[in-house]
């Protein structure tokens, strides 16, 4: 069994992705699976020499390389769905050699593979159309935390932001975002989802359905806004992906442990039942399987909110709760922002109160196994919404939702024709002027965007600060001004993901606000004249176009 460093190519980390994600939570008729009595006689397995063959009773067959722990096989009434381009499903890239074991305790069959720092699991529940899946990681000897599914080309429909057709579609940039000729562009990273939005990612053709119900990632990182690979196809192959650690777009340190389950669920077309998700999910089935890592419901504990006080009620508020072992998050309620989170693993934790995606309040918790922590009225004060100001484009929400192109960059790339220009000025007091602003600026692009506006006499014989919010950056780019003639220092580059971000799908990275004191002497004297605000992007580095420095903003704003 090989246990040495593996250093995962980009192409193997990557691999071959993208998404549509379906909506959460619908009810669907037969094929969902929870627990059937048809066929249940048959429940059980075997071994053909190189798979566990593993027969869940119902409509179900799947079978587990013996060799490589590998997924091989889906056959779902009669049909095979597994593998594509002469490989199969697996977590990472492939473990390779690895040792694998199977067991059956009652209504589960359990396949154990052990590769160095990594366990993989896969269960059967008699009855089930499902497959039920962990992994546990116990180092970085991996560079991420995934597994993906392959299955066969030309059985879902091949649509969506996540498809494209290499036959005919045009790579534009790094081999996996792709041009058609209609100038939509398409890409296994333009889910258009963050990990709160979704429940389980999909496919169906409308009598099958093959759905990955995600985990609760309670073990992975980017926390409750984090965008990343949930689906692909394409006219090679489909692919479903559960994604724990990434390396693009990432904000955190990789946590390690015990993950799971994720649930592969057939259905009758519909989306996959209600009662699979992370939160509803019953799991006292699992605590006697011996799965390393693994903390049962009464090895958990809960935080309990009685709301949040200076809310603004234009915005969703979410509560998350980290540490360097787990994440969890839940949403506040409208009105009063009561909240709960249940099913914790025992600690510490940061607490943190999104107002949209920006943090605008932080404490800490204890969460002690069996017990529920209750805490009194959170108050907000750290909303910069609520400095006066002269002006403000956008808004303070760690999005740059209220800016032009912003919707559409999270399943699109920047050269889609469906975005509007880059560039264009801004006209303080002419109405629609968040809708003008770009959402992204670039060294390259659109360099040097001005602002227009007028100051009362009263309010140019005084110095102001003006903040320039930025929800992520690329290549260390970063916001400069000048005001008619006076130019701003150079501000340090605040600490931003690495890789690609604006041009795969993610805005999000780490909220900053650039503050700049501009002096008297900066400003027009005359309130007829305008004063002009230039905004250019400053790096040592980056490329050329759309991966020259750059940066996505969230709000700018002159203070009285």
């Amino acid at each position: 069994m090989s246990t040495h460093k593996r250093h995962l190519t980009r192409r193997r980390v990557l691999g071959a992705s993208a998404i549509g994600v379906a909506a959460t939570g619908a009810a669907v008729a037969g094929g969902t699976g929870l627990l059937s009595s048809a066929s249940a006689a048959t429940f059980g397995y075997k071994d053909d020499g190189a798979n566990y063959v593993v027969d869940t009773g119902a409509s179900l067959v799947f079978k587990v390389s013996k060799s490589t722990g590998d997924l091989t096989s889906l056959v779902y009434r009669g049909k095979e769905y597994e593998g594509y381009g002469g490989r199969h499903s697996h977590v990472e890239s492939g473990l390779g050699a690895s040792t694998v074991t199977i067991k059956q305790s009652g209504a589960t069959i359990l396949v154990k593979v052990v590769h160095g720092a990594i366990t993989q699991w896969y269960a059967a529940r008699s009855g089930q159309n499902n497959v039920y899946l962990w992994t546990h990681k116990k180092d970085a000897s991996f560079t991420a935390t995934r597994y993906l599914v392959r299955l066969k080309p030309g059985i879902f429909p091949n649509e969506g932001s996540d498809s494209w057709i290499e036959a005919s579609d045009k790579v534009i940039e790094a081999g996996d975002v792709w041009k058609r000729a209609d100038g939509t562009t398409h890409s296994k990273h333009y889910s258009g989802k963050r990990t709160i939005d979704y429940d389980h990612v999909g496919f169906t053709t409308g009598s099958v359905g093959l759905w990955l119900v995600r985990s609760n990632h309670e073990k992975a990182s980017g926390g409750p806004f984090y965008r990343s690979l949930l689906r692909h196809s394409n006219d090679k192959g489909a692919g479903l992906y559960e994604i724990l650690h990434y390396n693009q777009a990432q904000t955190e340190p990789e946590r390690f442990g015990l993950q799971g389950p994720f649930v592969l669920s057939f259905t009758d077309g519909g989306t996959p039942s209600p009662a699979l998700s992370a939160g509803k999910l019953d799991t006292s089935w699992v605590d006697g399987l011996g799965i390393t890592g693994w903390v049962g419901a009464s090895g958990r504990g809960k935080v309990a909110g009685v709301g949040l006080k200076n809310m603004d009620a234009t915005y969703p508020y979410t509560v998350g709760f980290a540490n360097a072992d787990a994440q969890y998050w839940a949403k506040a309620a409208a009105g009063a922002g009561a909240f709960s989170c249940k099913g914790m693993l025992p600690g510490t934790y940061t607490l943190t109160v999104y107002k949209g995606e920006l943090a605008v309040h932080t404490g800490t918790v204890k969460v002690t196994a069996g017990g529920t922590t209750s805490l009194n009225s959170l108050t907000i004060s750290g909303d910069p919404s609520t400095a006066k100001t002269i002006w403000r484009l956008g808004d303070w929400d760690g999005t740059p939702g209220e800016f032009k192109n912003a919707k559409l960059m999270t399943y699109a790339h920047p050269s889609d024709a469906r975005a509007a220009k880059w560039t264009g000025n801004v006209v303080i007091g002419a109405g629609g002027e968040a809708a003008s602003f770009p959402a992204y600026m670039w060294k390259d692009v659109n360099d040097g965007v001005l602002i227009y506006f007028k100051l009362t006499k009263a309010q140019a014989a005084a110095a102001h600060t003006l903040r320039v919010g930025v929800t992520d950056a690329f290549s260390n780019g970063r916001p400069r001004i000048a005001v008619n003639d006076w130019v701003s220092a150079v501000p340090t580059a605040p600490a931003q993901p690495s890789t690609r971000s604006l041009t795969t799908g993610s805005y999000r990275g780490n909220n900053h606000s650039f503050a700049f004191n501009v002096p008297t002497s900066a400003w027009k004297t005359d309130p007829n004249q305008y004063n002009v605000l230039k905004l250019t992007i400053v790096s040592g580095s980056g490329g050329t176009a759309f991966l020259s420095a750059g940066a996505s903003f969230d709000c700018i704003d002159l203070l009285t």
